[in-house]
């Protein structure tokens, strides 16, 4: 017998599970999604991602701006689901999560228990990791800790960015997800607990929410490790720095570089170019060209097309 569900998620990457779930005809019986927020110059209320599928759906939608409210509770537990299942969300009292009789369980965006907390498909890019995946556990009472029911890994290419790293995760969560929720409909499937999968020499790295301050390059880095951190951050939120050329300060949000070969003379964000084809800054180690920009108020461009509208980039430096 295929189970009750509530389905709880925000963004794109909960639209596809959810997708998939109704394409394998589960039944989903209410969809919980954030209040609609302001933005824009206008300040348009606009709706998450999820909510704009289940309204094309003609799904029951509750947007509870505190998931503690009473009435949100008794909503809830009106519609006697026997699974909820929680992708891109927010943290769960156990009010929510202890309700349905198979539990609660999350698709997060790494191979637990590496990677917990809000920011797993960045910082897999950015530390440079070969391989990544997707996991689904049991929801309990600390952040991405639940005993572990599935898990699916996948590589990590050279030239892989946060956005194409998202594209995949999410198709290959859709899958698990629905994997999942048949392993505990017919009871072949047995959760385990996370400490099953950490070996004595391996260190758990956390996925904080990225900063404001993460995002801002420091040249003295590596080239290597700057070009990790455009990656991780490419197409968003995006890297950024300044150039200056001692009068006038420009800031540009960098979405693509590659390395370049051996060294080069000249300081720390020094930038060498031609002021047509090509723009290159020095690293505290290494050299980085720079292949994607976006100045302020402007679009995002080829360097050669910014570089067709910008004067004398050489005698700028990068800050």
């Amino acid at each position: 017998m295929k189970p009750r569900i509530i389905y709880m998620g925000t963004p794109e990457f909960a639209v596809a599970p959810l997708k998939k779930l109704t394409e394998e005809g589960f039944e989903i019986a209410a969809v919980v999604t954030v209040p609609d927020k302001p933005s824009g110059r206008g300040l348009k209320l606009s709706e998450s991602a999820v909510k704009k599928h289940a309204l094309e759906q003609g799904m029951e939608i509750l947007q509870p701006v505190s998931l503690k409210d009473e009435t949100f509770l008794e909503k809830l537990a009106s519609y006697n689901a026997d699974l909820f299942i929680v992708v891109a969300f927010r943290m769960l009292p156990k009010a929510v999560w202890s309700m349905p009789k198979m539990g609660t369980f999350n698709l997060h965006a790494s191979l637990l228990p590496q990677y917990r907390g809000a920011a797993p498909i960045n910082w897999a890019v950015i530390n440079g990791e070969k391989e990544s995946g997707v996991t689904t556990f049991l929801i309990d009472e600390q952040i991405d800790t639940g005993n572990i029911l599935l898990q699916k890994s996948c590589p990590i290419s050279e030239d892989e960015t946060v956005g194409t790293l998202y594209d995949k995760l999410m198709n290959m969560g859709a899958g698990l997800v629905v994997e999942t929720v048949r392993g505990l409909s017919d009871g072949t499937l047995q959760p385990k607990p996370q400490a099953l999968f950490i070996r004595e020499e391996t260190e758990i790295k956390p996925a904080p929410k990225i900063t404001k301050e993460l995002c801002h390059i420091c040249w003295e880095r590596s080239a290597e490790e700057i070009l990790r951190l455009i990656r991780g951050l490419s197409p968003y939120p995006g890297t950024f720095s300044h150039i200056s050329n001692g009068t006038r300060q420009i800031e540009l949000k960098i979405y693509g570089a590659e390395m370049e070969n051996g060294a080069a003379d000249g300081g720390t964000g020094s930038i060498i170019s031609d002021n047509k084809n090509y723009l290159k800054v020095r690293c505290g180690h290494g050299v980085l060209k720079l292949t994607q920009i976006q100045a302020a108020g402007k679009k995002r461009m080829a360097t050669r097309e910014f570089l067709a509208g910008f004067r004398d980039i050489d005698s700028y430096k990068f800050e």
